[in-house]
């Protein structure tokens, strides 16, 4: 078997590899057929170094278990998992979609879009959260989006198999979600609670909001400095005419201390929608420039 790709025709377990059709740094993404289904699967194949160790593969078994009977409406099923040819892999839903990030760079989402899709992407975080599942990298880019408009998280648990089978990867990848996302405290490789995905969702709604990321810098690194130092920018600097109960419902989500944020993603979601019917009776007055 090719050291780091799979080649179309080539079979995975039972299933036959159709085509690759994404990679991240921390996985390669195929579609594949499986013919006792007759249905198209989306294969997700893990770093190959990664299935050289015993440890990894039985914490594998464990974590793949628990991740595989999530099931909500708005989480991307996973249907299988498992190892061939020391390449280990799981098998999931295949969507012929794009993501949240993809829709966001195509323009600005209106405020009832943006309602609709951080309600299921909270409800979704709530629902594993209450399975006692963290996420770890959540960003635009694992929520999928079908012909519907309708929101898939993927991706459950993936950053805490890869960050358990370090120093085997560089410890940058190990520790981190992704830069722009990541929570203070991910950042500094403390131990994380449901309270890190609320960051991460909130850097989401905020960029949802404004059009752009809260922290932007030259490396990867700058910007997780970013995250644990750095002032929040308020998001009317970005964008003016934001409500004020909305602007604080994303200061809340953010606070550098996960204790100063939202305990659950429930509460996050009720005190959105609130802030949203605040923001029909009281407009946003700027401040007077000094």
């Amino acid at each position: 078997m090719n050291m780091d790709t799979l080649q179309p025709g080539q079979m995975l377990g039972s299933y036959r590899i159709i085509s690759q059709v994404g990679k991240g740094g921390m996985a390669t993404v195929y579609k594949a057929y499986q013919s006792s289904m007759d249905r198209n699967v989306a294969i997700k194949v893990l770093p190959r170094q990664l299935a050289e160790s015993a440890e990894f593969a039985a914490r594998f078994q464990q974590e793949a278990r628990i991740i595989a009977r999530l099931e909500h409406p708005h989480i991307l099923p996973v249907f299988d998992f498992g190892e061939s040819d020391g390449v280990t892999y799981f098998v999931m839903r295949y969507l012929e979609a794009g993501t949240l990030k993809t829709k966001m760079e195509a323009g600005p989402l209106s405020l009832s879009e943006i309602d609709r899709l951080f309600t299921q992407l909270a409800e979704a975080l709530n629902y594993a959260h209450g399975h006692g599942i963290i996420h770890r990298d959540l960003k635009p880019a694992n929520a999928l989006i079908d012909g519907d408009g309708n929101l898939f998280l993927t991706d459950f648990g993936i950053a805490k198999l890869l960050e358990s089978a370090s120093p085997r990867l560089t410890q940058t990848d190990a520790i981190l979600g992704t830069p722009a996302y990541i929570s203070p405290e991910q950042a500094k490789a403390e131990t994380v609670n449901q309270r890190s995905d609320i960051y991460s969702l909130g850097i989401i709604l905020y960029e949802m909001v404004t059009g752009s990321v809260p922290f932007v810098a030259d490396t990867p690194l700058a910007v997780i400095l970013k995250h644990i130092s750095d002032p929040l920018p308020p998001p009317s600097i970005l964008k003016k005419d934001i409500p004020e109960s909305i602007e604080q419902v994303i200061l809340k989500a953010l606070a550098k201390e996960p204790d100063n944020r939202y305990a659950t993603a429930a509460e996050f979601l009720s005190t959105w929608k609130r802030a949203l019917e605040e923001k029909e009776t009281a407009p946003h007055t700027p401040e007077p420039k000094s």
